[in-house]
């Protein structure tokens, strides 16, 4: 057991104290966004304004751009999210939950798109950016992408339509969100976060019964329509 403490916090050896604390809160404050989306409970925006400006901050050291823009991302959905449940829920807290419209998944492709063409240019133009705006001395092209590059461009384009689902309160969302969950487990560990790892193997838990929630609440709204209207 030793051994294996001793090289998980062998990973940080070098990383500032400060960023390491920071990414603790923001782990911390993370489960508690997921968390509250499990419930269907409005603190879901909140606590992940907090987890996600965080992290927006910490990838941006890490020079982690496409993590960076979809938490980025992430702020600025909540805040929409935010409103949006405000004036949906009938006591400020909880709100009805619905299934995805074919509009919906016209405009999921939509995002979905936009994310892939904008983290691969992101990505593309990564030299240029780390060179200071400079095409001095550096190569640039698609065969210079790295497996987790590659990785990222995906997961950020699942995420950005999960986030996209769970502001419009889709059901669907957590089918989404599960994905992108489990592929980001490994991943992170490859990248050396391994609190910001673990937090998402708990998410993919809490997303999984999410989703059992949520299809139990809007069965629960479908038959109480039903017999309003029988």
């Amino acid at each position: 057991m030793n051994l294996i403490f001793d090289w998980f916090f062998s990973q940080y050896k070098g990383i500032d104290t400060h960023l390491i604390v920071l990414e603790i809160i923001g782990v911390i404050f993370g489960f508690l966004s997921v968390w509250f989306a499990k419930r269907g409970n409005i603190w879901v925006y909140p606590t992940g304004i907090i987890s996600t400006l965080i992290f927006t901050y910490l990838l941006a050291v890490f020079t982690l751009w496409g993590d960076m823009l979809i938490n980025f991302y992430y702020t600025i959905m909540s805040i929409y999210g935010w409103i949006l449940w405000t004036k949906s829920s009938k006591d400020h807290i909880h709100v009805d939950v619905s299934k995805t419209t074919r509009y919906d998944v016209l405009v999921c492709s939509l995002l979905a798109l936009f994310s892939f063409v904008l983290v691969t240019t992101v990505y593309y133009l990564k030299p240029y950016i780390q060179n200071g705006f400079s095409t001095k001395n550096i190569v640039m092209g698609f065969q210079y992408f790295s497996w987790v590059e590659c990785v990222d461009i995906f997961t950020t384009a699942i995420f950005l339509v999960g986030m996209w689902l769970m502001a419009k309160r889709k059901l669907e969302n957590w089918i989404f969100w599960i994905i992108g969950d489990v592929i980001s487990v490994p991943v992170y560990a490859y990248k050396g976060l391994f609190f910001t790892s673990f937090q998402y193997l708990l998410f993919t838990v809490i997303a999984i019964f999410g989703y059992i929630e949520w299809k139990k609440n809007l069965n629960k709204q479908q038959r109480t329509s039903v017999e309003l209207h029988s």
